[in-house]
């Protein structure tokens, strides 16, 4: 399954799930002094970018450490979003990164891994990287782009809750998992393709 730009970038932003991220966000950023919650908010985009950014341009040598073929990881990246695609569509997530312990502003977890730069994002950089590597920089500049458009979601989360409302936001979510289970599938059904009908 051969991504373009346009469908990298597409694919990314579904991955990267920005409005289903506003619940948990708003959620972790609530003990964090509103003065500060901008700064937090680029804080963690940047190191989730740096992350996701890391595993795209390392992503070959680590498939050669690991003696994994190309085929095993499509696979295995499909079934990951089909997973996450399953929990945007009948999970409600804003529970999941809650914290028992005292408040306190988040550094990395949970905001910049896993919220943004979790596995199913991990995985789908790597693949990227590692079907297509002459086409690198194509990825770099569609992961810059999503990553860009994740955090000024981030930044702008309570006056897009209070815009389009919480249902609303809702359905965006589920909506976007229905699209990404198809990628899932696709995927899932291309990297099959590949191990049985090529040599």
């Amino acid at each position: 399954m051969d991504h373009t730009f346009v469908s990298a970038l597409v694919l990314l932003l579904l991955v990267l799930d920005p409005l289903g991220s506003l619940p948990i966000f708003i959620s972790v950023m609530r003990n964090v002094a509103p003065e500060r919650r901008r700064r937090v908010a680029l804080r963690e985009s940047a190191i989730a970018f740096g992350v996701l950014l890391l595993f795209m341009f390392t992503g070959q040598a680590f498939l050669s450490l690991m003696h994994l073929s190309e085929r095993s990881l499509e696979v295995a990246g499909g079934v990951i979003l089909l997973i996450i695609a399953m929990k945007m569509i009948f999970a409600s997530g804003g529970e999941l990164y809650a914290s028992d312990g005292p408040p306190r502003e988040p550094l990395i977890f949970p905001l910049a891994v896993p919220l943004l730069a979790g596995p199913s994002a991990m995985a789908t950089v790597l693949l990227l990287a590692s079907r297509q590597p002459e086409r690198l920089l194509h990825w770099v500049g569609a992961l810059t782009v999503a990553m860009s458009v994740s955090a000024l979601v981030l930044l702008l989360a309570d006056r897009i809750r209070k815009w389009i409302g919480h249902s609303m936001v809702s359905a965006i979510e589920k909506l976007m998992g229905l699209v990404l289970t198809a990628i899932a599938v696709e995927m899932i059904l291309a990297g099959l393709k590949r191990y049985f009908l090529e040599p």
